[in-house]
């Protein structure tokens, strides 16, 4: 797709690989809203960006409805809708309670699921659309205290394949990304960002896998990406 003009909404795109996309989508030429908890946050960033800021949470269906209805006021639709929001915790297998997975699968699940819908209605109307899923590598693989947040990130993954199936034949593209581990603001209590290390990779790796996919010929698409750090050992 021709990213110059398009319209596009990155959930959780005031910090992380969120903002990391949102800057490299606009530098494309794309108009960019921004997603956030923090709203004097969200506000600062989109103003630095040149993003615009619209207040909603993941976990709140209220809230995406709000998002979905200011989208349709100022840009009267949408091209692409990048699930990025997301939050995780991590516990050893004896201590998980049913409260943890009350805590993640709004934001992490339910959260896209509703987004996707209201993406997806607009795109059916207008007989295109795109929408790129981002998991992890924990959604390939567990890893040890991951039971929460790899089966979050395997429900994504999941309900990934089956909008892919469903939507093809509308001209919609579905994408998944997977990154292994960015140090973001991601599960830091106060939302500060992790410095970056060496061998590790940063959200300007994300961002550049996120712009790749959508720039492919709308005639082809990769349904799923995963982005390593080469050696982070």
């Amino acid at each position: 797709m021709n990213l110059d003009k398009a319209r596009i909404l990155v959930t959780g795109g005031s910090s992380g690989l969120g903002k990391a996309m949102a800057a490299a989508l606009i530098a494309k030429g794309a108009h960019v809203a921004i997603t956030g908890r923090d709203p004097d946050k969200l506000q600062r960033v989109a103003e630095e960006l040149g993003a615009t800021p619209l207040e909603g949470r993941m976990d709140r269906e209220s809230e995406l409805m709000q998002v979905f209805a200011q989208l349709d006021a100022r840009w009267g639709g949408l091209d692409v809708l990048i699930n990025n929001a997301g939050i995780g915790r991590f516990e050893p297998m004896q201590e998980v309670e049913k409260s943890h997975f009350d805590e993640v699968f709004p934001t992490n699940v339910y959260g896209p699921a509703l987004a996707g819908r209201e993406a997806v209605k607009r795109f059916m109307a207008q007989g295109y659309g795109h929408i790129i899923n981002v998991a992890s590598s924990a959604g390939v693989k567990g890893f040890k205290n991951g039971t929460v947040y790899a089966a979050s990130k395997f429900a994504l993954r999941g309900m990934t394949e089956c909008w892919r199936e469903e939507l093809r034949p509308h001209n919609i593209r579905v994408m998944l990304i997977n990154p292994s581990a960015v140090p973001t603001a991601f599960n830091v209590a106060d939302r500060s960002e992790k410095e970056l290390r060496d061998k590790m990779l940063t959200p300007n790796e994300i961002a550049h896998a996120a712009v790749a996919v959508l720039e492919l010929d709308d005639r082809g698409f990769i349904p799923e990406l995963g982005v390593w750090a080469t050696n982070p050992f």
